[in-house]
């Protein structure tokens, strides 16, 4: 009888536990969720995020290690023993499998990464393409295990991006809270590719969101901690790259040098990005004007590295091995130089022909080398008042890499929680603010938020400018009939005048023709079939665009300072 009131009790309280759990699932999905629950999606997405990141490197090391013999560690220094045709093969084998996979998974045979999240925290509230995602980070892996010179952090943060966009579907998120799961997802991704949660934390909130929110800090923090975490369980606690003792840095006299560096780094960085944009260009060029198909392109990009690569197997990969030997002050002067300028073609090649990867870590390559460079010159010329080529090579590294993202507090961070000298703060923050106000000048703001301009996408103008692009007017017209539009016959006689406004037309194109035009209202009207006449949905007021307008902005302004 005792048993067989347990068995009975344990059934009963099972089903009381399943109807909890619906319940609980309804009213998340319903009314969203609290702080408390949202803290724990947090971690969740946090731990997700970081291990899709590790899951990514440790595919990009198995795949270098199976076709060269080595990782990204010692790539340029086993490569170099490689078969030429070996060298030469495998990198157009593994553009043209990029150049398939994206032809097939993705409309327009593009690599999606940091400036496709930073759209979709803008625009898409919070969400990102996520067919288009997976296609990525399955192109960038094998870009980057086979020969390709880019980074390993765009595509990992745009797969954080599709795991968060699961969730926010999942539980019908709003699209604040969608922006700041995103955010999440970004931080523990971030975080864990570089072992570094405050850098995480503060990429989030500076390069993605673009804003520091007091609401979101905390989610994002935990989120950070957990991608860590992951990371730390791998790879122990650990700095990517360990510095030698970087000498005695004398504050008040070697300042200026920081202060020069940082100057020339911002040249370096709009070089650099300014190389990309134009391979980008000279590849959509022959692209149309061949007809060649898609496929082709990453193939075609893959077989100029391979050419490259048999000199300078530097440029295989993340390059890892090259800002080692360059924080380390283990490359003289000419050898410096050659790097970069190889490395900079061989990163151009690649972005520009649409293989797979980032920009960040080339631009820590780029800095490392860059600082060195500097630093082998500064010594030379005052030994007495300098300190060693290392700390040149870290300032630069950080100047660069601020540069290009348009971020310097979390790029500052990113070096110094990878190198773990905290000690040389002074010096690696003149450099990068320095560097960040001119390269901002030569650039739209960033190499990411340039990318976004390019296809015509002005996020960096502020939502002012961004706002009115992505709404519609369909969800602020009065429809046709309602006690407050205008007669249907006006709105006839209007259309017939040409007065009419699309459907898909956006409000900033709307607000564009109410100053042309001075019309108090615009009839919107539906496209009919086979030149049929044009069906009438409703009127668009000047005063309900500026008002639904103004409702946008303050949500903006209410969300960032929330």
């Amino acid at each position: 009888m005792r048993n067989a009131t347990s068995k009975g009790w344990g059934r009963q309280g099972w089903r009381h536990l399943r109807r909890h759990i619906a319940h609980g699932w309804q009213v998340l999905v319903t009314r969203g969720p609290g702080q408390v629950e949202f803290w724990i999606i947090a971690l969740l997405i946090g731990i997700c995020a970081g291990l899709a990141a590790l899951i990514f490197r440790l595919g990009i090391g198995a795949l270098q290690t199976l076709i060269y013999g080595t990782d990204d560690m010692t790539m340029a220094s086993v490569a170099g023993g490689l078969p030429w045709w070996w060298v030469l093969i495998v990198p157009i084998i593994g553009g043209f499998v990029v150049g398939l996979i994206l032809d097939r998974f993705t409309p327009d045979g593009r690599v999606r990464a940091v400036s496709d999240v930073i759209e979709g925290a803008a625009l898409e509230g919070g969400r990102v393409e996520t067919r288009e995602g997976w296609a990525s980070a399955a192109a960038s892996i094998i870009t980057l295990g086979t020969g390709g010179s880019s980074g390993r952090e765009g595509p990992v943060v745009h797969l954080a991006g599709v795991i968060s966009t699961y969730v926010a579907n999942r539980i019908n998120a709003s699209a604040v809270t969608g922006r700041e799961l995103l955010g999440c997802a970004v931080a523990g991704a971030v975080a864990a590719s570089f072992n570094a949660p405050i850098a995480g934390a503060l990429f989030a909130h500076e390069v993605v969101l673009r804003h520091f929110a007091s609401r979101a800090f905390a989610p994002i923090a935990i989120a950070a901690v957990a991608g860590t975490v992951i990371n730390r369980l791998r790879y122990g606690g650990l700095t990517e790259f360990d510095l030698p003792t970087t000498g005695n840095f004398g504050l008040y006299i070697e300042l200026p040098a920081f202060m020069l560096l940082g100057l020339i780094c911002a040249l370096v960085a709009a070089a650099m990005m300014a190389a990309i944009f134009r391979a980008e260009t000279i590849g959509n060029r022959v692209m149309a004007r061949t007809g060649w198909p898609r496929w082709l392109r990453p193939t075609l990009a893959g077989a100029l590295l391979g050419l490259i690569a048999i000199p300078f197997p530097h440029i295989i990969g993340v390059g890892y091995e090259t800002t080692a030997a360059a924080l380390k002050g283990n490359l003289d002067l000419w050898t410096v130089v050659i790097f970069a300028l190889v490395k900079a073609f061989a990163v151009a090649i690649t972005l520009g022909g649409r293989m797979g990867g980032g920009v960040f870590s080339p631009a820590l390559v780029m800095g490392a080398l860059t600082g060195l460079a500097f630093g082998i010159i500064a010594t030379a010329v005052a030994p007495e008042y300098s300190g060693s080529h290392s700390l040149y090579a870290l300032a630069g590294m950080g100047a660069v890499g601020a540069a290009v993202l348009g971020a310097p507090i979390s790029t500052a961070m990113i070096i110094f929680e990878m190198t773990g000298h905290w000690q040389t703060g002074i010096a690696v923050m003149t450099s990068v603010s320095l560097s960040s106000a001119l390269a901002s000048r030569l650039v739209h703001r960033s190499f990411f938020l340039t990318q976004l301009e390019r296809r015509g996408i002005r996020i960096a103008e502020g939502p002012q400018v961004w706002l009115p692009q992505k709404m519609r007017v369909t969800a602020v017209m009065r429809a046709l009939g309602a006690r407050d539009a205008p007669s249907p016959d006006l709105m006839r006689n209007m259309v017939a005048a040409g007065q009419g406004i699309a459907d898909s037309t956006t409000l900033d194109q709307a607000l564009r023709r109410f100053d042309a035009e001075g019309a108090a209202f615009l009839p919107v009207i539906h496209a009919g079939e086979n030149e049929s006449a044009p069906e009438i949905l409703g009127a668009l007021y000047h005063v309900d665009a500026l008002r639904a307008l103004n409702a946008a902005l303050a949500a903006t302004a209410a969300e960032e300072h929330g």
